[in-house]
Parts: C-alpha cells; structure tokens; sequence
C-alpha cells in the first residue's frame, strides 16, 4: 500500500511539465540536479542550528544583553496555595471581582492578598526580556548571515536581472552548489523554528508564525522538488532582507533604546511594503504566474506553486495590517510597541505593579518603625506619672 502511495505521489504529471520524466533530471556529464533525498539533511542541519543557537545565546547574546543593562531577571516567590493554583491552572489567570471575594473566602486571605498571588503567579510565567532579547538576537545574527549569503550567491545570476532566464531551459536545470547551501540552510533554519515553537516566547501571532513556518516550509521544499529552484532563490532574498531590520528594532526595544528602536521600525517598514508589498507581487509572483505560460501549458505544480505563494502574499496582508497599527502609534503615540506582544507588556505593567507594591509596604514599614522608634525615644522625655494621658 505505502509503495502505492508513493508511485502515485511521484507521478510526474503532478511535478513536471507534459513530455518531462524523471529520467532527464538525472545527473549526467557532471551536471547535478536536484533530488528529494537532498531534504533528509535539513532536519539533522536544523538540530545542528539549535545547538548553535544555545551557544549563541550563551556567549554571545547574553553578554551583548548584560553590556546593554539587561539583567538576569530573579523572580520573586510566590506562597504555594492549593487553592489558588488549581483556579489558576484550569479556570483563569484573570479572576473576575467576584472570583476573588470567593477565594478570599475559601483561603482566609483578603482580596488584596489574592489579587496580588495572582499578579505574581502571573508574572512567574511571563518570558524575561533577557529571554526575548537572545531570541532576537539569534534571528537578527541568523537573517544577517543568510541575507548576505544570499547576495553573494546571486549577485552574478543572470535571472536575478532578467526574469526570463528564470524559466530558460526549465526543467533542465543544473543544480549549482550555492543554490544547495542557499536552500538546505534556509529550510533549516525554519525547521529549528518549528523545534523550538513551545520554549519559545509566544505572541498573539503564534497561529500565523506556525501557519508561515509551515508553508515556507512547504513551498521550498515543493519548489526544490519541481526543481523551482531560480524562483526559489528571488523568493528568499526578497523575505529575508527585511527581516533583519525587525529583529535588530526588537533587540533596541527591549534594551530600551526607543529612539533607535523607532528608526529601525520605520526602517524596517519601509523595506517591508517595498519587498513584500510591490516587488513580490508585482515581480515574483508576475515571473512564477505570467512568465511561464510563454513557456508552457499550465500544469498542477505550477497551479500548486503558485498556491502556495498567494497564501504567503496574504500573510504578508495579515502583517501589514499590524505595522500599520504600529506606525498609527509611532506618528500619534510617539512611541513603537510590538502590538504583538500587549499580553506581554499588560504583564510587565502588573509586575511594576506589583514591585511599587512592595516598596510601598516596606516604606510603610519603615514608617511604623520610626514611629516606634520615635515614641519610645520620646517616653523617656514624658515627666513620670504622664503616661497614660
């Protein structure tokens, strides 16, 4: 059954033009073409990343965040309480009013005392900016390098500058060993990604960061497969150049570096509307779905292709609908937040919050001290027999 499957998966009508087989992709002469199997390496690729990535942020972004004054955060302890940890866990981490009176109840706690457990419980949760700052700076290091790579590997392709040499020759199309890198280090980097998703930071986006992981994922493995490979390369160059802008504003951002954060926004933003806004449509997807029709008769990977690259330009829709939230903010709020991660600052808000709690009690406890220390000083001074007026 599991060798039906696959003959009826490979069938060439669903990979490659009429009149092509599989036969006229094999290497011959010196020439190497691509093969499926040339994916198995991304998954060991894409571990061999992340152990990279933990001595990154080890040695590199975390020294980089202390040099910033980011510190290691020490959260504070909160009292265990059977009570208020299974409400926790399987009710709510926001209480209403009258869950907290009922809980005040059970526990024999006032309601302040409830209302700032769970402030504290859930802050306990809540990703520390030295967290943040690492993964930023993995993806930041990582988008710089295969940014650049990326440039090199291209910059003397004739397709990069003429379209039409992206379907000269297609399907016969060598595979060349900087296209290999290019591929299997993207593909990879996507793959750790995915690892990674459940210790990650988690943003209000995370659904459309696992659908984007997935489908970037899907269509350069598709298009390695149907030996899209030109194409391939314009799609990834044209993603990830501004990428870089947006991890080094988040790294600003949390180092509190706002007017430099700003400028790398605005920065950012400009490049995204550009690349993914005006040059994907109007250039990538005009050479993956006008272009080949002077060549061939549409067939399915080409229908399937093209798919796949219209729901990655509607993503692109989805995130510009947040930038423009973000630049709202920047030119009427003079200031940038993630509206990503509001769940995040409402958390940062209740743990200031809660720490202005805390230096209010011990100040009030000072306070109390000094009035003690006051009174008993000034006993001394009452005339005896005038106490107890």
């Amino acid at each position: 059954m599991f060798q039906t499957f696959k003959e009826w998966f490979w069938l060439e009508r669903f990979w490659l033009p009429p009149t092509i087989k599989w036969s006229d992709l094999e290497d011959h002469d010196g020439l190497v073409f691509v093969k499926p199997s040339h994916l198995y390496m991304t998954i060991p690729y894409a571990f061999g990343l992340l152990i990279i990535r933990h001595f990154f942020e080890k040695f590199i972004a975390t020294p980089l965040a202390k040099s910033f004054g980011i510190k290691e955060e020490v959260r504070k302890k909160i009292t265990p309480n059977t009570v208020l940890e299974n409400f926790f866990k399987h009710s709510t981490r926001q209480p209403s009013q009258t869950d907290i009176y009922g809980l005040a109840k059970k526990c024999n706690l006032t309601e302040r005392q409830v209302e700032r457990w769970f402030r504290s419980r859930r802050n306990q949760e809540r990703p520390c900016r030295m967290k943040k700052f690492q993964e930023a700076c993995w993806r930041f290091a990582f988008y710089l390098m295969i940014t650049v790579a990326g440039i090199v590997f291209l910059y003397d392709k004739p397709w990069v500058y003429d379209l039409w040499e992206v379907w000269n020759g297609y399907p016969r199309q060598p595979l060349l060993p900087s296209q290999y890198w290019y591929y299997i280090l993207e593909m990879s980097f996507y793959w750790s990604l995915i690892f990674s998703l459940g210790s990650d930071v988690k943003r209000k986006d995370f659904l459309a960061h696992v659908i984007h992981h997935l489908a970037a994922l899907s269509l350069m493995s598709f298009s390695w497969c149907a030996n899209y490979i030109r194409s391939g390369t314009l799609v990834m160059i044209v993603h990830d150049v501004a990428d870089i802008w947006l991890e080094s504003a988040k790294m600003f951002s949390y180092a509190g570096w706002k007017q430099t954060c700003n400028t790398l926004f605005l920065i950012f933003s400009t490049i995204f509307f550009i690349s993914r806004l005006i040059i994907f449509p109007f250039w990538i997807l005009y050479c993956t779905l006008i272009l080949p029709l002077h060549y061939l008769e549409p067939f399915f990977s080409y229908i399937f292709l093209n798919l796949q690259l219209l729901v990655l330009q509607a993503l692109h829709l989805y995130w510009c609908y947040f930038i423009l939230k973000m630049l709202r903010r920047c030119l009427f709020m003079k200031n940038i937040q993630d509206v990503r991660s509001e769940d995040e600052d409402e958390d940062e808000d209740e743990e200031e919050e809660e720490e202005e709690e805390e230096k209010e009690e011990i100040t009030k406890g000072k306070e109390r001290d000094c009035l003690k220390n006051g009174l008993g000083a000034n006993r001394d001074l009452i005339p005896n027999g005038q106490h107890g007026h």
